[in-house]
């Protein structure tokens, strides 16, 4: 993604005082993620009943409730019943906030910044539950693929422009002089259909060869949703960084365990939000740099 140029620069002198403020909000929202990541998987409601300790059910109060804050002021326990609670809690919220921080210091303050900031804050949510339920719900990865469209069509109108850099690469340029938004809708297909239909591709070809599930079809919902965003440059690069930073994961396993044979499953929609992350922040600065490596 391209950054648009800041809306309000004033507001970005001091531009300490603005990232205090995304910083704590992203904390904020990273509270409200654990009760996703602890309830969907489970099918309960994200709004009812109020957040409760899981083991004594007493509820949180509001000022037992402060991100990161409180967990440490809590010593990791309930107030109530001293149990332990999951350093998950307290990790969500300050990685949302970090990530909020990141996408605010790489983008500024202009209209793509809340997309930058849904994005982070859904793949927080998709990376926690596939850790800890190895799946990644359609609750959450249908919605994101109709955002993503939402997003290609309102920004060619608001921008009036090409705003998204896929849609000045090949083979989109066959297609100059069309609508803006035909080319951007254009861009989110082929980008669904390399994020999506190359997991799809390889699971099914592992399928037939070997006859054991290799991809999971959350993992393709998600990547159908990401790639219709960042386009196919960014999916192809989201899944290569997927890829190796899995491969890294899963050799460091097989020699912690000292198992060649290394049967085990990894979630691998962990390592597709690393990768998806990265190349939303950096992805089109390492590709001009990739294809400036082949200029003469």
């Amino acid at each position: 993604m391209q950054p648009l140029e800041p809306l309000y620069p004033l507001l970005i002198d001091p531009i300490w005082l603005p990232a205090t403020i995304i910083f704590v909000f992203g904390a904020a929202v990273g509270s409200f993620l654990n009760v996703v990541i602890h309830r969907v998987p489970n099918e309960q409601s994200i709004v009812f009943p109020n957040s409760a300790c899981p083991k004594c059910s007493a509820s949180i109060k509001p000022y037992d409730n402060i991100p990161v804050l409180s967990w440490l002021i809590l010593g990791g326990k309930c107030r109530n019943c001293k149990a332990p609670i999951s350093v998950r809690y307290p990790a969500v919220e300050l990685l949302n906030a970090l990530l909020w921080l990141g996408a605010f210091l790489i983008f500024g303050l202009n209209a793509f910044l809340p997309v930058a900031l849904v994005f982070v804050t859904v793949t927080v949510v998709l990376v926690f539950i596939d850790a800890e339920h190895m799946i990644l719900p359609n609750v959450i990865t249908y919605p994101f693929l109709a955002f993503a469209i939402i997003v290609r069509i309102a920004f060619p109108l608001m921008a009036g422009n090409s705003f998204f850099p896929d849609t000045l690469a090949y083979p989109l340029t066959g297609l100059a002089g069309q609508h803006l938004v035909l080319v951007s809708l254009a861009g989110a297909a082929l980008g669904a259909l390399a994020g999506g239909g190359i997991l799809w591709g390889i699971g099914e070809a592992w399928k037939r060869l070997r006859g054991v599930e290799a991809m999971g079809l959350g993992d393709v919902k998600m990547m159908l949703g990401y790639g219709a965003l960042l386009g196919w440059r960014l999916a192809f690069l989201s899944i290569f960084i997927a890829a190796f930073a899995g491969a890294v994961a899963g050799i460091g396993l097989m020699l912690i365990k000292r198992d060649r044979n290394f049967q085990a499953q990894i979630p691998f929609g962990i390592f597709l939000g690393i990768g998806s992350i990265a190349a939303l922040f950096f992805g089109e600065t390492i590709v001009s740099w990739y294809l400036g490596q082949f200029a003469y």
